[in-house]
């Protein structure tokens, strides 16, 4: 007779199953990342509800979407990275490192709309006890909160089948088990079944489940790629946690933007949103020292100012050091080739370090003319002016470059009281409607921005 268990070896970074182990995955190539894992074959998650759809093909035209609805979660910065707020029958995915405030923003949610909506917390890491002692802190109370302490999927959807709450949250993930598969928890083989039977029972009872996911220590979420495909919505918490200030990002969403952030402060009380992000980044400045210039970037509908900080200094080591923080390596060491090469300010005895003040990641080209003054400013030890905002792309041959939305950009810098924007020449076409307000200052090289410096 057959044995009903078999030995497979998984992908810890891909979910590749393979029958024997293998040093490097054959599908993403990573070295090490195949792990033993006993699976049931007797037994399957067979039982997974499954999502009703109708078997009758329409066409596009006759599918309205005017019955679709959002829970509003009251909490702004939220509700624009979600797109609007929660569409019922969504399931999102909120990760981020520990302690870094993801069960924080689930316990507020729910004090925030547990006065018209029934909510269910299952917590799989906590007892109901440590909740409730959580809860207190953060003054979440109501009646229509249910807690849940458990770590049996199936059970859980059974609860759910019954109860049919408006809203239903995991925590997390990593913990859910279902005990007809032999694999441990967390195990590749849990975590996708039970986030599929957690789909299955919210696409078929139009119930939004938030789901919280654990980061493996390379910063990616843990468990099967599969995990992130097969959710509606994708939510990543970035900061350290020695600093006050958290990004939310959303890196997949189907009813939403992908660019959109929202920005909060950790206190006592919890997550506090910063109305004012570009205020916030740029608090605690000091005027008139060199290596410091200020730049805006898009993140969504929502343009921010922020600081890019450099330092530049004699090496020594054979080799000079490079550094950056918050921004593109290769793109930073590009930058430094050119202003090499097309301005003669050489590097390549010169330690340098480049940061970008309050955690911020800057990925768009727009900042690339400023990451390039401040180079330069550092190395001549000659400051930028303290009310001037540089926006532009860096071309290989040291042009200046259109940036997109350069209109949103400048107003902004005027909102916060900047007197002076350095801007690529093509692009003053589109800035006729604030031209008096602002001195606006057209480059077309990096010879000519580096002029005002002199």
């Amino acid at each position: 007779m057959a044995s009903k268990f078999k030995t497979v070896y998984i992908c810890s970074s891909c979910g590749f199953e393979s029958p024997k182990w293998v040093g490097k995955c054959p599908k993403c190539l990573e070295w090490n990342t195949m792990e033993e894992d006993v699976i049931n074959v007797a037994k399957t998650s067979s039982n997974t509800p499954l999502r009703k759809g109708n078997s009758v093909a329409r066409t596009i035209n006759e599918i309205t979407v005017e019955n679709e609805h959002r829970f509003k979660t009251n909490i702004p910065e939220l509700d624009r990275v979600l797109g609007g707020g929660i569409v019922k029958g969504s399931v999102s995915l909120i990760s981020g490192d520990p302690g870094i405030g993801k069960s924080t923003i689930l316990l507020q949610i729910c004090k925030n709309i547990s006065k018209d909506l029934k909510v269910l917390y299952v917590s799989g890491e906590e007892s109901a006890v440590q909740l409730k002692l959580r809860a207190n802190r953060l003054g979440v109370i109501g009646e229509n909160i249910l807690i849940m302490a458990e770590t049996d999927v199936q059970a859980v959807c059974e609860y759910i089948k019954s109860s049919k709450p408006d809203l239903v949250m995991i925590d997390s993930i990593q913990t859910m088990k279902i005990d007809e598969l032999s694999s441990s928890y967390g195990s590749i083989v849990q975590v996708r079944e039970s986030a599929n039977m957690l789909l299955g029972v919210g696409k078929s009872l139009d119930v939004p489940i938030l789901i919280v996911g654990h980061v493996n220590k390379g910063g990616e979420i843990a468990g099967p790629k599969v995990l992130e495909h097969i959710v509606d919505t994708v939510l990543y918490f970035e900061g350290e946690r020695n600093q006050a200030y958290r990004i939310l990002r959303a890196v997949k969403n189907r009813f939403g933007s992908t660019n959109e952030i929202g920005v909060f402060e950790m206190t006592e009380s919890g997550l506090v949103e910063v109305e004012n992000p570009s205020a916030m980044l740029l608090s605690g400045r000091i005027n008139n020292v060199s290596g410091s210039a200020i730049t805006c970037v898009i993140e969504g509908t929502r343009p921010i100012l922020a600081e890019v900080q450099a330092l530049v200094t004699a090496t020594g080591f054979g080799n000079p050091r490079r550094m950056s923080t918050g921004f593109d390596y290769n793109r930073f060491n590009l930058i430094l080739a050119v202003l090499e090469k097309r301005e003669g300010l050489y590097f390549s005895s010169l330690d340098a370090y480049l940061n970008i003040v309050g955690g911020l990641k800057l990925e768009e080209p727009a900042v690339d003319l400023a990451v390039a003054m401040a180079l330069v400013s550092g190395v001549r030890d000659f400051p930028i002016p303290d009310e001037m905002v540089i926006l532009g792309e860096v071309g290989l041959s040291g042009e200046v470059r259109t940036v997109p939305r350069i209109l949103e950009r400048v107003k902004e810098s005027k909102r916060l009281g900047f007197t002076s924007c350095v801007v690529p020449k093509s692009c003053l076409k589109h800035l006729s409607s604030v031209k008096g307000d602002i001195e606006l200052i057209g480059v077309s090289t990096l010879s000519q921005d580096i002029s005002l410096l002199k």
